[in-house]
């Protein structure tokens, strides 16, 4: 048990000893009588740019329920609060189930660390290469070396949040994200993860957290097999039975988790021919916008845009109007729009940064929200109206070269027109960009919206008042555009031992909430 002391404000320069202390003297504690005392979360206030200031949360173990719950009434900014929720005591009797986890992303690392660390021994089956052959194959694509299918931004090991900005926020209040932020840590994350309120890792650090995620899972007895793509599964009775990589091998199994991600359409397809309940879902398309850091700071931090001692600024931005909604979303600080593409002749762009985040350009998806209303309410109409939009901005833009991406600027796009003219920044997608009008690459019910959002969006950060600022589309894998529909077991409506999982299955939306819905699908699975 403990007290939560909030709303601790200090100088941007505060070190972590420096709020504890404010902490302790605002609740009217002495330091000898305190347990522990730990920074829990921190965030930036930049409300007002002339004085910014750092806003804390810190969690203060006095050792004394009856002295904690006094404390939490006569101070309105202390709460009571118990230690986030532990993990089930390690199984160590009993059949342990067989457990095959297709997928080798947040939701399907997670899963197969908790079902690793309670005896069991869990095959993880991932379509793609391991981090090191995603390197190589996502840098030979963006040298114009040609799409490999299977190993690329969207497949292998990490999933697609092993090439972005490792960005490890989320809207879900679930006491595991304490769990998997404390494991990621562990396993190399920076330690800084454990309180700022707006955590990230970075594509380059994430790499190395991930190979030792794998380590441990092995480790513990499970395995990760790599360019093992699940094809089919069978059935006996209403209960999964086994499932068959690449088209020939087929593995007994009593429990499928399946945490597939969201661009793996192949496999919708597969389910759905199986008859597994799987419903069309809302998500978002459009592009990725680009301004200089610089001008993102400016915007954010008035005259201290440059204090060495401000992190890179980022935002969040939205607006709703008829029943739709235009949003920023994967803001990427310092970062590049990347090529990320998983099917051929299809151009896909996202955003990546590394954990310095120290280039040049910031960028973001933004993005408006679609429904089976916009695209048709079949399973998978979602998945043909993204792939319309893929196929369409290809073919746009095959005149400046294969896999190059349709750009326009801001100016030019509000004007209804298509030109790079008068740019002020260098477009960062790797395989080049054609000038293109955005009418001719998306219904006019999503371009509408996006002006909308611009011209919104450009009344609360300068920044997206530039005209010169730059469109690269089309961003389409926002989320899951299926929902692969389960009970309250987790299990799938209509096969038991089914278990779909994250964000392909319509679960989860980051790296985050897909991870804690790996970590809540294990414990279903150890549970039972």
């Amino acid at each position: 048990m403990a007290v939560i002391i909030s709303q601790i404000k200090t100088s941007v320069t505060a070190e972590r000893e420096e709020i504890t202390a404010a902490a302790l003297k605002k609740a009217g504690l002495v330091p000898a009588s305190v347990l522990r005392c730990e920074v829990r979360k921190t965030s930036l206030d930049a409300r007002d740019n002339s004085r910014i200031s750092l806003v804390s949360s810190v969690w203060a173990e006095l050792g004394d329920e009856a002295r904690e719950k006094r404390l939490c009434e006569k101070k309105s900014f202390c709460a009571y609060a118990s230690e986030e929720k532990s993990l089930p005591a390690k199984i160590s009797a009993g059949r342990k189930k067989r457990v095959v986890i297709a997928g080798f992303g947040p939701a399907g690392i997670f899963a197969a660390l908790t079902l690793a660390e309670h005896g069991f021994e869990p095959i993880v089956a991932e379509r793609g290469g391991d981090v090191d052959e995603r390197i190589c194959a996502v840098r030979k694509f963006q040298s114009g070396d040609g799409l490999d299918e299977e190993t690329n931004v969207q497949f292998g090991e990490g999933g697609a949040g092993t090439f972005s900005d490792g960005k490890l926020t989320t809207r879900i209040n679930d006491p595991l994200c304490r769990y998997v932020l404390e494991k990621f840590a562990e396993h190399g994350a920076p330690d800084e993860i454990l309180y700022k309120a707006k955590p990230h890792i970075g594509t380059d650090k994430l790499r190395g957290v991930l190979k030792n995620l794998r380590e441990k899972i092995i480790s513990l007895g499970g395995q990760v097999r790599f360019h093992a793509a699940l094809t089919d599964f069978s059935a006996e009775n209403g209960q999964i039975k086994s499932v068959t990589l690449n088209g020939s091998e087929e593995i007994p199994c009593d429990a499928l988790i399946l945490a597939i991600g969201h661009s793996a359409r192949d496999t919708f397809e597969t389910i759905f021919s199986k008859n597994i309940f799987i419903e069309p879902k809302p998500f978002s398309v459009g592009a990725r916008i680009e301004h200089s850091q610089e001008a993102v700071n400016r915007s954010l931090y008035g005259k201290q845009w440059d204090n060495p001692k401000l992190p890179q600024g980022e935002y969040q931005l939205s607006y709703r109007t008829g029943g739709r909604a235009v949003y920023t979303f994967c803001m990427c600080p310092g970062g590049t729009v990347v090529p990320a593409a998983s099917e051929r002749e299809t151009v896909v762009t996202n955003g990546m940064s590394e954990f310095a985040r120290d280039g040049k350009n910031a960028n973001s998806a933004l993005v408006v929200s679609v429904s089976p209303d916009d695209f048709g309410k079949s399973p998978l109409d979602g998945v043909k109206f993204a792939r319309s939009i893929e196929k369409k901005a290809y073919c746009l833009a095959l005149a400046g070269g294969k896999y190059f991406a349709p750009a326009a600027t801001v100016g030019s796009f509000l004007s209804g027109g298509g030109s790079l003219k008068g740019a002020s920044v260098s477009p960062t997608y790797a395989l080049g960009v054609t000038e293109c009008n955005f009418n001719e690459l998306f219904p006019e019910y999503v371009t509408d919206m996006m002006r909308v959002g611009l011209q919104n969006f450009s009344r609360k950060m300068k920044c997206f008042g530039d005209s010169g600022a730059v469109l690269t589309a089309p961003e389409t894998r926002t989320s899951s555009p299926v929902r692969i529909t389960r009970g309250e077991s987790m299990e799938s409506v209509s096969l038991k031992g089914l278990y779909p999982c994250g964000e392909g299955a319509g679960y989860a939306g980051g790296i985050m909430s897909a991870a804690v819905d790996g970590v809540r699908c294990a414990l279903k699975i150890i549970e039972a």
